[in-house]
């Protein structure tokens, strides 16, 4: 009786601990993955700025491709989620203190670089059929299915996307003047 008391005190005290430890960590991880908070530190309004103006956010779809949907592995991916976000979070503290001059140029090659097309593909899945565009459904089936030596990275023709600084709103065809760039 007396050995089912103390593991029935254990398993209490544990999810005593337990439940508010993963209900801080949840809502932490939650309070930090929206784009509003990424652009609280100077180094990324820039970013964040010509985010808003690019088709991440304005498209057809409505659909809005934010900070993590880019630059972080897929949440589904839980561990690698959380070290990414970890990472990147850590790192962005020290630039920010650590840091007179924050290059953007620099920044963004890095991106780049570290960008893998299962990123882009977590929005981007059926880019084999665009019916009226036989070329990019060339060009897209030679990423997908890549020979040895000849991959590529969305990004080497989807460069110029995101985080330029514009000014009007990009949304296809629809092109309205936008003054938050000081203009």
């Amino acid at each position: 009786m007396k050995k089912y008391l103390i593991s029935s005190m254990l398993v209490i005290a544990g999810i005593m601990i337990a439940f508010p430890l993963f209900s801080i960590t949840y809502y932490t991880m939650v309070r930090t993955s929206t784009p509003q908070f990424c652009a609280s530190c100077h180094e990324i309004r820039f970013a964040y700025e010509t985010w808003k103006t690019s088709t991440h956010v304005n498209n057809a779809h409505g659909f809005v491709a934010d900070c993590m949907d880019c630059h972080l592995p897929a949440p589904h991916d839980m561990l690698n989620f959380f070290y990414a976000k970890t990472f990147h979070g850590i790192k962005d503290i020290i630039v920010h203190f650590t840091k007179d001059e924050y290059d953007h140029q620099l920044q963004r090659e890095k991106a780049y670089a570290s960008f893998k097309n299962e990123q882009c593909q977590k929005c981007h899945r059926n880019i084999l059929y665009i019916p009226d565009k036989r070329g990019a459904m060339l060009a897209h089936r030679d990423v997908l299915y890549a020979r040895a030596g000849y991959e590529k990275k969305c990004v080497d023709c989807h460069r110029n996307l995101v985080h330029n600084k514009r000014e009007y709103y990009r949304y296809k065809q629809y092109q309205t003047p936008y003054k938050g760039f000081g203009a």
